[in-house]
């Protein structure tokens, strides 16, 4: 009984959350969503779903949705921060089972298992379903994980459906295209920092471009979302992960994450990751914070230090989206530590994707003059995606 009264409670809070979004032809209605289009593709099927909690239709999670329509659920693959999206950026999360449905969880990151992923799948599932909550930048793990999981079922034949969703950064395309020197686990295709692709976008530009391993390609349906453009702004109903708890963050994030290659905090281990930039030693700011050790930052940098900051919660959303990607606030913070090259570390190249912008910084250029630099870049992707694209600008 006690069950019952918390799963209606759950539904009650759900049904106070705020409209995700409307498009042209009314409320946008995303692929997990759409039942009658996807379920006849999973009758009969073992179905191994990558997904976390962001996989959500109205308060029910995809897996239990499925089981109740009678689906065999062979497997959970769940990705960076876990299937429940509470573990820390790149902490290892061991594989388990699922306590309400008995569905076993394969941990993407860091499991310890033992059977190769390629032959787990090919033993257990018939195919791949993908439901997971992208925000739209090179440098965030979900589609590099879609795009390991396509090279697996490429290569072992077994279809792949993603049930698409809206990328709330979906409305503009910024950044540089990824020099593929500098591929990583934070970047692993020639895309720029902000593409402004939805995941079965991206899915099917993978396809197309031959960017699979030996120019393999997938079985691939999209599911796409009805009433969406990119020119919608989706509000995001579930937190993508732990450090991204608001649309301001979301918004913030394609200028704010490459303080993660420098010497400073970007407000991990505070109530404003994303929205913050400091150092004990930095000049200046409007605000002083110490980041601590919580749920989803267990060991932040800078852990436990009085950091002198700047505070940008009460910058107005239109004012940063109407920027795009901005390196003023990594510029402000690299002039007020007044430190050189040590302001940077390696791991900066990786997020940024090209050599040029810590030469330019050092140089005293400014986020105008750097931005230029990657304007061809931006248009060339352009001309590139569109034959994938599924909704209008």
């Amino acid at each position: 009984m006690k069950t019952i009264r918390l799963f209606i409670l759950w539904c009650a809070l759900v049904a106070l959350l705020p409209i995700k979004a409307n498009g042209p032809l009314g409320p946008v209605i995303c692929g997990d969503e759409q039942t009658d289009r996807y379920l006849p593709l999973l009758k009969g099927k073992r179905v191994a779903l990558f997904c976390n909690q962001t996989a959500r239709v109205g308060c029910q999670l995809l897996p239990d949705l499925l089981v109740a329509h009678h689906i065999k659920v062979a497997c959970v693959l769940s990705p960076e921060h876990g299937f429940r999206g509470n573990a820390d950026a790149g902490e290892r999360v061991e594989s388990g089972v699922d306590a309400a449905t008995g569905i076993p969880i394969r941990s993407l990151y860091g499991g310890n298992d033992t059977v190769p992923l390629n032959r787990y799948l090919r033993d257990r599932a018939d195919l791949l379903v993908v439901d997971i909550q992208d925000v739209g930048l090179r440098f965030y793990t979900y589609y590099i994980t879609m795009l390991k999981l396509m090279n697996i079922c490429a290569a072992e034949r077994l279809p792949v459906i993603v049930l698409d969703r809206p990328n709330p950064n979906g409305f503009y395309v910024d950044g540089p295209i990824l020099d593929m020197k500098h591929r990583s686990g934070v970047g692993a295709l020639p895309i720029p920092v902000v593409h402004g692709m939805t995941l079965g976008e991206l899915a099917r530009m993978i396809n197309g471009e031959g960017w699979l391993e030996r120019k393999l390609r997938c079985r691939l349906t999209v599911i796409p979302c009805r009433n969406y453009t990119h020119s919608t702004r989706w509000q995001l109903p579930v937190a993508p992960s732990p450090n991204l708890p608001t649309m301001k963050a979301v918004y913030l994030y394609p200028s704010m994450c490459y303080f993660e290659g420098t010497v400073m905090s970007v407000g991990r281990g505070t109530d404003k990751p994303f929205l913050l930039y400091g150092h004990p030693k930095m000049k200046g700011g409007n605000c002083i914070f110490t980041p601590r050790s919580r749920s989803g930052a267990k060991c932040p940098p800078l852990l436990g230090l009085e950091c002198h900051g700047v505070d940008l919660s009460t910058k107005a959303d239109s004012a940063i989206c109407s920027r795009g990607l901005d390196l003023s606030y990594l510029i402000d913070a690299y002039r007020r530590m007044d430190i050189g090259d040590r302001f940077f570390t390696p791991f900066f190249e990786k997020l940024i994707g090209v050599d040029y912008v810590r030469r330019m910084i050092e140089e005293d250029k400014d986020a105008d003059e750097i931005k230029a630099m990657w304007k061809d870049d931006v248009e060339q992707f352009k001309r590139q995606r569109q034959p994938y694209l599924l909704y209008k600008p």
